[in-house]
This record gives structure tokens, C-alpha cells and sequence, in this order.
């Protein structure tokens, strides 16, 4: 690692793609890369730097590279591309504007978050022990998700140049569950933590056959989840570590192909998973696996909360032995006046690197405190696990 601690930013290839200024941004923001989406869930986005637009309405999950024909033909699960950027190859364009610029990107890849083919193929969905798909959540357990994964990320990645692009920030590269931010959510605070946990457990054919076949009994399952999801007891301790292991080896098995997929078509590229300490965690950021840190070259960690539970979790992903990079929102409900205190707490708790969301949705008033971030994360000394 550098002595100094590297700082990134999110940002969309619309971000980037017409607006000359945004270099000057990162530059003045002290930021060392940027890490673009070349694929990407639906979004609404502000752009509220932007010279020629302010919102961006991405209705659906995009690639936003060339889709090769041969890549997908006879497959169920294809991506589209995008119709609200131009050009055949947007997030490629963003990446030699931020080349010829001088700013590193790091390629950030989204997996399993994919409501279009969701909803077309709710089979491969997660679904929940009352039999509701969850239709932005593709399974792992299947391996049809797997190869579109793995295909996914490596169409993502060709052709991008490997002097420009030096990481892969891979995002739901594992189980979602049940929370999903997006439509019109009318579901916060229905559900306590215990009842959210068990309705995030995917019961689909592929997640009960492989509890059949480590001993389980599906319907006996899907009846504790149930009840568990009502306020009942939770799973006993004997099934649950069973489930857990189950979702645990179909998540393996999606992030090596993901992560062999990267590694094949930018092979001097580091790899960072977006993980969660939690083992039972669901979402953009799932849970670690036992054999997650020992196969990617950095974690990085949700930090958006500025209490003391993020550096929590920022020191149980450092006890791993990988650089933690500590995902940091600049946005609401974060209060600005927090973060530079949020920043230098995570620092010491052993986070080696600060990721800043977001380059694109921040609002020109809140530009200098890009820059602030950078800094205090710069000036303190790590924690244990931290890196110089």
C-alpha cells in the first residue's frame, strides 16, 4: 500500500460523458481515481453539476458498455444497454475522458441487483418463505445467475484499457434479501431486524434443494421462517448454520467466477469485494463468506451510518487481513457536520482506503467537502489493520 492512504469517488458514465469540469473536480477534491459504474441497477439520479442536464432517468439495469451478440445469444439472462447515453459504449467514453485527464478509474460492476430480469424470470429470484420472489435480486443458488454473472462482469471489462483501469469493485456479489431501496419503498420499519433476516432467506428450488441435500427438510424450514418472520423463534442453531453454509457456497461460487471473469480480462487489476462483516448480511454489500478475504485484494465495507457501528464493522473486516475501503455517503441523511469526525474514526479503526458516494450527486455547495474528507482521512493514523 501507498503511504498515502488512496480516496475515491463513485460516479455514473453520465457523470463524466459532457461535462469538461469534472476532472477539475476530482483534481481540486485531492481524489486519487474514480469508481465508475460500467454496470449498473435502475436509477433516478440527480446531476446537479452537470451543464446539460439534472436528472438522469436509467429505467432499467444497464450495461453500460458494446453488447457483443455472441456473448449472450441463447441465454436467458442478457443485459440491456442503455438509450438515456449515447453512444455504443458509454462507460468506455468515460473512461478515456478520465484517462486523458490523468484520473485512474476503478471499474465498478454490479451483479446480482437486476430488477428487469428479475421481473422476466422470477424463477431465478430470491424468494422468500412465504413464496414472494424479490424480483431486484437475482439467486446465486442458480447457476444460470452464476454465468450471467461471470459473463457480465467479463463484458463489462473487455477492451477497457489497463493503463486507465487499476481495480474492479464488485457490488452484490452475493444473496440481496429483503430490503431493496427503490419504487416508491413503503416497506421501512414494517419489519424488526429478526423478522427482516428471515424473510431475507431465499427459499427457491436451487437454495431448498441445496438444504435437501445438506439434510434439511425445505418445508420444515420455510415453516421456522415463517413463524420467525410472525415473531416467532428463529431457526434453530443447528438448521441455520446449515442455510447459512448453503448460501455461503452458491455466494463463493458466483464471486470466484466474477472474480476469474475480472481477473481474465484486466489481469494487473486488484479486485475489491463490496462485503458486509455479517455473515447473515443481505444486499448490494452480503455477508462474508469464510473464503471471501483470502480471494480478492481489498473489502470494502458499508459506512454510510455515522455512529460508532460503522468503525465496528470496519475493525471485524480488518481482522480479515485484507485493506478495508470504507464506503462513506455524503449524502442525506448523513449530516455533513459528522463526517469529518466519521472519516477520521474509521481511519483509526483500520480502514485503509475512504470511498466517497458520490462525485455526480453532490450539489456544487458541498464540493469542498470532497476535499475535507480526503484530508482528515489522509491525517490520521491507522488503526489496527490500517495500512501507511
Amino acid at each position: 500500500m501507498s503511504a498515502v492512504p488512496p480516496v475515491s469517488a463513485h460516479a455514473f458514465p453520465w457523470d463524466v460523458l459532457g461535462d469538461p469540469a469534472l476532472p477539475d473536480r476530482v483534481h481540486a477534491a485531492g481524489l486519487d481515481a474514480v469508481t465508475l459504474a460500467v454496470t449498473y441497477h435502475s436509477t433516478r439520479a440527480a446531476t446537479p453539476q452537470h451543464p446539460r442536464h439534472r436528472f438522469v432517468d436509467a429505467r432499467h439495469a444497464a450495461l453500460y458498455r458494446p453488447l457483443r451478440p455472441q456473448a449472450w445469444r441463447g441465454r436467458r439472462l442478457a443485459p440491456l444497454g442503455p438509450d438515456w447515453t449515447t453512444g455504443p459504449d458509454p462507460a468506455g467514453a468515460a473512461v478515456a475522458a478520465l484517462a486523458g485527464a490523468g484520473i485512474p478509474v476503478e471499474a465498478w460492476v454490479v451483479l446480482a441487483h437486476n430488477s428487469r430480469l428479475g421481473r422476466l424470470h422470477p424463477d431465478l429470484a430470491v424468494t422468500n418463505c412465504f413464496g414472494e420472489p424479490y424480483p431486484h435480486a437475482l439467486c446465486p443458488a442458480r447457476p444460470e445467475v452464476r454465468e450471467h454473472c461471470a459473463t457480465l462482469t467479463a463484458e463489462a471489462l473487455r477492451g477497457l484499457p489497463a493503463g486507465a483501469v487499476r481495480g474492479v469493485s464488485l457490488e452484490s456479489a452475493g444473496q440481496l434479501g429483503a430490503a431493496h431501496a427503490g419504487c416508491h419503498e413503503k416497506t421501512d420499519g414494517a419489519y424488526g431486524p429478526a423478522a427482516l433476516r428471515a424473510l431475507s432467506v431465499c427459499c427457491c428450488a436451487g437454495c431448498r434443494e441445496g438444504w435437501r441435500a445438506a439434510g434439511l427438510d425445505p418445508a420444515a424450514v420455510t415453516g421456522w421462517l415463517r413463524r420467525a418472520a410472525d415473531g416467532g423463534p428463529p431457526l434453530p442453531e443447528e438448521a441455520a448454520a446449515t442455510v447459512l453454509a448453503v448460501r455461503h457456497r452458491a455466494a463463493d461460487a458466483l464471486r470466484r467466477a466474477a472474480v476469474a471473469a475480472a481477473r481474465a480480462e484486466l489481469p494487473g487489476a486488484a479486485v475489491t469485494l463490496h462485503a458486509h462483516p455479517d455473515p447473515w448480511a443481505t444486499g448490494p454489500s452480503p455477508g462474508l463468506t469464510p473464503q471471501a478475504p483470502a480471494e480478492v485484494d481489498a473489502l470494502l465495507v458499508p459506512c454510510w451510518p455515522t455512529g460508532a457501528d460503522s468503525a465496528a464493522l470496519v475493525r471485524r473486516a480488518a481482522a480479515h487481513g485484507r485493506p478495508v475501503d470504507a464506503y462513506v455517503t455524503l449524502l442525506p441523511p448523513a449530516d455533513p457536520a459528522l463526517l469529518p469526525a466519521h472519516v477520521r474514526r474509521l481511519r483509526a479503526a483500520g480502514a485503509s482506503r475512504l470511498s466517497l458516494y458520490h462525485l455526480g450527486l453532490v450539489p456544487a455547495p458541498w464540493q469542498p467537502l470532497l476535499a475535507e474528507l480526503a484530508r482528515e482521512f489522509r491525517d490520521t493514523e491507522p488503526g489496527p489493520g490500517g495500512h501507511r
